[in-house]
Order: structure tokens, then sequence, then C-alpha cells
């Protein structure tokens, strides 16, 4: 009955889809701002998804003892008195015959009325709560985290906003035939047929929420998913590696293509040298035939091993010579490798 009745406030609400109807009176009071519920897919044959309740709140799974400082505001939401009549061969129907117990021999409907008087909404101020929970971290050791890690289809949510009554409320439900007046009781002594039932509920009963799924972290850190794009659940290791695989991946690629630009623009520079090397009269640039420029000596003479030049030799290609120059020093080096022709004198054209 309850059920039914917040049910239909929901589907007449709308909110786009995101409202929840409380299940049951007796856990009203276990869907506040800042609890916690489990989620779970009834099977692949049913769509929607059930939500249980539990004694947590998101401080409870949370490592420290610090309180969580996001607000929660208030305000009126709407006046809300309804008045339906089902059919009892529908599924609705019958959820509240079963539920209430009523008689209904020779009724064809149920009518039902349900008086929440004006509702309130309590939501969490959601821009404090992510700035907050960016220096927290999930407790693994709670008994709600494990119990939810252990099974794949679970994923823990966040209540975000509650509507709840701000007076005694009741609904009330009577079987008869379609079409004739309806007449509602509130007392059974009123009906000995049984074919009326009435239920009174307190102020301040949640009848609706909305929650926001959490996706949590191997490190403990975790967010809350603001969008239904985002979906909540428990990071798993196969994942994980995954990640850290193709972002290693990405790594050494972007590696790979900063050595090649570079290899590229050395080999640029060197083809712009020895073009401009060649283009050029041969006595311009054979200043090492001129009087007191530097000597060409054979390194393999004075037992220094092949190596590669200085110039060309450091690309991808490693050309190598036994030429080079006792006169110039690189690197604390009393020498350097250069070809005969024309690092020799390219490299002291340019020293020059």
């Amino acid at each position: 009955m309850f059920a039914a009745a917040t049910k239909s406030f929901v589907k007449q609400v709308g909110d786009g889809g995101r409202l929840v109807p409380v299940p049951s009176l007796s856990e009203a009071d276990k869907y506040q701002p800042l609890s916690l519920v489990v989620k779970k897919k009834r099977c692949f044959l049913f769509p929607r998804y059930k939500f249980t309740s539990t004694p947590f709140t998101l401080k409870d799974i949370l490592l420290g003892d610090r309180e969580i400082s996001a607000g929660i505001s208030s305000y009126q939401l709407l006046n809300y008195e309804d008045e339906s009549d089902v059919s009892l061969y529908g599924r609705r129907g019958n959820h509240i015959v079963n539920d209430v117990g009523i008689n209904v021999t020779g009724s064809d409907s149920v009518a039902v009325k349900a008086s929440f008087g004006v509702v309130t909404k309590h939501e969490v101020e959601v821009s404090t709560l992510l700035k907050e929970i960016t220096t927290r971290k999930i407790n693994f050791d709670h008994s709600l985290i494990r119990q939810s890690r252990s099974s794949r289809k679970a994923v823990l949510c966040v209540v975000m906003e509650s509507i709840r009554t701000t007076r005694q409320c009741s609904l009330s439900v009577h079987a008869g035939i379609r079409g004739e007046a309806m007449r509602f009781h509130f007392m059974d002594e009123q009906n000995p047929r049984g074919r009326d039932k009435a239920i009174v509920f307190p102020a301040h009963t949640t009848i609706a929420f909305s929650v926001f799924e959490l996706f949590i972290y191997l490190d403990g850190a975790f967010d809350i998913c603001v969008t239904s794009v985002s979906k909540g659940g428990f990071e798993r290791e196969e994942t994980a590696t995954f990640a850290v695989l193709y972002r290693l991946r990405n790594i050494l690629f972007e590696r790979n293509r900063r050595v090649m630009d570079a290899i590229s623009r050395s080999q640029l520079y060197l083809d712009d040298l020895f073009s401009d090397y060649y283009d050029k009269p041969f006595s311009m640039t054979d200043i090492s035939l001129k009087e007191g420029t530097h000597i060409r000596v054979n390194l393999l003479n004075h037992n220094i091993p092949k190596g590669p030049c200085i110039l060309c030799g450091m690309g991808n290609l490693k050309r190598e010579t036994v030429y080079g120059c006792f006169q110039c020093s690189v690197d604390g080096q009393k020498y350097v490798r250069l070809h005969a022709v024309p690092c020799f004198d390219v490299w002291h054209k340019r020293m020059k």
C-alpha cells in the first residue's frame, strides 16, 4: 500500500527518471541524504534496478574520523493529494490487495487515496561534496565495502536528495466496482466487511529519493558519478593493469616520436651543412690546407681506435672514421674524430 502510493508519486512528479520510490514504510528513515544504498540489477529480464538500504552513511566507509562538511539544503516542493482508481487485474492492483489484505469479493477495482500534503525536498550541496572527497579515501576493511566488492552486480550509491512529508499523512484503499461512488473509511470498525483499509504515518517520512553511484579505485580514491553516462562500481585489477599498460604504451610511443623528430632535425642540419660546404669554392672551404690551421691526423698512428665522427656520426647511422684533430677537444677529450672530407673543414670553419 505504501509502496504503491510512493510509486504513484514518483510517476507523477517525474524528475527525469532519477527519483526512486521508497519501497517500505519501515525503511523510510534509511534513505536520508548521504546515506548509502546498494543498487543491483534484478536479472536480464527486468531492466529496472533494485535498491537496498544499509545502516551506513558515506562517512562510515571513509578513513579518518573527520565529518563531511557538505551542507544539506531544503525547500518546499509541492502539495500532493491523489485519488486513483486501480484495476484489480493489473500488477499494481494485485500488489495493493496482497499488501493490505482487503476483501475484493464482487469488486473489479481498488480506489486509492494518498494525502501527503506539503512535501519538502532535501538535497546535498554537490559542489562542496565533490571538493571534499578529493582528499578522502575508502576504508576497504569496512564490512559493507568487502561484501559489495565481492559481488560484480552490486554498485554502492550515496543518497543525494530525499523527499519528505511535513505532517501526519494517510493512505486509504476501498474495493468496489468501477463507476460507483468510492467511499473512504479510516477505521476498520466502520467497514465490517473488510472492504476498506487505511494507514496513518508520521510527519517527516521519506517517500522518494535519488542517488549518485560511487566508482572506487584500487588505491582507495573514489569518484561520485554525477551524470548517467558515468557508471559506478569497483576498479578491477585486470582493468587497472590494462590502463597501466595503455599509459605505458602511449609514453613509449611519444618518446619514440620525439627521438625520431630529433634524428630527423639533426639529419636535416647535416644535409644543410654539407650542401653548404659543397656549394662553395674549394679555396674558401678547405681551410685545413692554409698555414696556421689545424692538421688532419690518422688517429690509428697514435693508438686511438676508429670511432664515430663528431659531426655526422651522432645520428642513427654511426659513421666512423680514423681521422681527427689533436688541436681540438670536446668534453675533456684531447682530440676529436672527424672525416677527412668534408667534416674536418666544416668543423673548423664553424669553430673559427
